[in-house]
């Protein structure tokens, strides 16, 4: 059992792992072996609340298909077992960022001071670019 949050845990069963050939550079290695981890979970399978299922599906945006089942493709390490690891890995943390409610932002006002310095800068910023000009008789 992975644990994901507090209330939240996903059976590794349910996980499913292939071993598909890496693209890329690498050499014979790549040729021969299938090092690379295609991660497939259905998520579906678990009970998430509903906006937690709704933020998932927008963290995960192509990665999930639209029958709900979360594909992770694996291939920055040289063996079968560090990608696979590496996978499982980022389906946790995909899980976790989608169990994090968002704080909702709270509306402020400026203070007096902070106004003050935005007219201060636009006025000395307002000054140099009038020097820049070619100057008045009457000035």
């Amino acid at each position: 059992m992975l644990r994901i949050s507090r209330d939240l845990t996903i059976d590794e069963n349910d996980i499913e792992i292939d071993f598909v050939r890496a693209s890329g550079p690498g050499g014979q290695n790549v040729n021969k072996v299938s090092t690379a981890a295609q991660l497939r979970f259905d998520a579906r399978r678990i009970a998430l609340p509903q906006d937690a299922a709704a933020r998932l599906a927008r963290l995960a945006g192509q990665r999930m298909t639209k029958d709900g089942v979360i594909v992770i493709q694996a291939q920055r390490f040289r063996s079968q077992e560090r990608n696979r690891a590496d996978a499982i890995d980022r389906l946790v943390e995909l899980l976790r960022e989608a169990m994090v409610r968002p704080v909702p932002r709270r509306a402020t006002k400026p203070t007096f001071g902070s106004k003050q310095r935005r007219l201060e800068g636009k006025k000395r910023r307002g000054d140099i670019k009038a020097g820049r000009g070619a100057r008045r008789l009457d000035d």
